[in-house]
């Protein structure tokens, strides 16, 4: 039996990471690093990614890009594997929440959630899979949310694209296990970010979040690094096609 404290160690693998500049995406290029992956953070902030590489070191690339501008894909492939060559794993982070009840939903506002949420997490990692095939390897991690099953106020855009997710991770399942590659999407519940900044600054509203979860708190950063280790590892070999729920039990209740 091989050391079972091997199965999270990413020494020699390549991870990339959109969304990376803030939030979840930043944690998550931390926590990845941190296990001997190279990483590639992907944001549109520069300062915010130049933060991150220092903090990151050596073991931290960074490309300032809009992953939504699908123009741009082939080139912004080209761009991630510049520095430690294609990636092993990309994890799909970055999103948008317009916040727009349905009645005022705009035909901008939809397709901007859309195209970053959902078109950006397929068509990056369609340009980025050949590579994965070659090495008969790799690790998607698309980003669900408690919006993939469940219903918003204000969130019409963003938990049709959320739910697509859901559709999307089983769907590069199919497509692309035979290959070595496995697709799975990790479910965030309410954590203190920019994207859920309004919720947070309600102090009430937090609090009722908190009491619809079986643990009865919200989510901390380091709630998410065990999870995104498990799902970027050889830990997770034999998984693919899941959503798994890092939520403190809000979607059980």
């Amino acid at each position: 039996m091989d050391d079972p404290r091997t199965l999270f160690d990413l020494t020699g693998r390549v991870a990339c990471v959109t969304g990376a500049s803030s939030g979840l995406g930043r944690r998550v290029a931390l926590v990845l690093a941190s296990a001997g992956a190279h990483v590639v953070g992907v944001a549109r902030r520069r300062e915010a990614l130049d933060s991150l590489q220092a903090e990151g070191g050596d073991s931290v690339a960074t490309v300032v890009a809009d992953v939504a501008d699908r123009s741009r894909v082939s080139t912004l492939a080209k761009e991630i594997a510049a520095g430690f060559g294609p990636p092993d794993i990309i994890v799909h982070a970055a999103g948008i929440n317009m916040r727009e009840v349905a009645d005022d939903v705009t035909g901008e506002g939809w397709d901007t959630t859309l195209e970053l949420n959902l078109s950006a997490p397929f068509f990056l990692s369609q340009a980025l899979v050949p590579a994965m095939k070659e090495r008969g390897w790799g690790r998607i991690v698309n980003f669900a949310s408690l919006q993939t099953t469940r219903a918003f106020p204000g969130g019409i855009a963003y938990g049709a694209s959320k739910a697509g997710i859901g559709q999307l991770t089983r769907a590069m399942a199919e497509a692309w296990s035979s290959h070595g590659i496995t697709a799975n999407a990790i479910g965030p519940g309410f954590f203190p970010t920019e994207l859920t900044q309004a919720v947070f600054d309600d102090a009430d509203r937090a609090t009722r979040n908190a009491a619809q979860t079986c643990m009865n708190r919200n989510g901390r950063m380091e709630d998410i690094d065990g999870p995104i280790l498990f799902l970027c590892s050889k830990a997770s070999d034999y998984v693919t096609g899941q959503v798994l729920m890092v939520d403190g039990g809000f979607t059980a209740k």
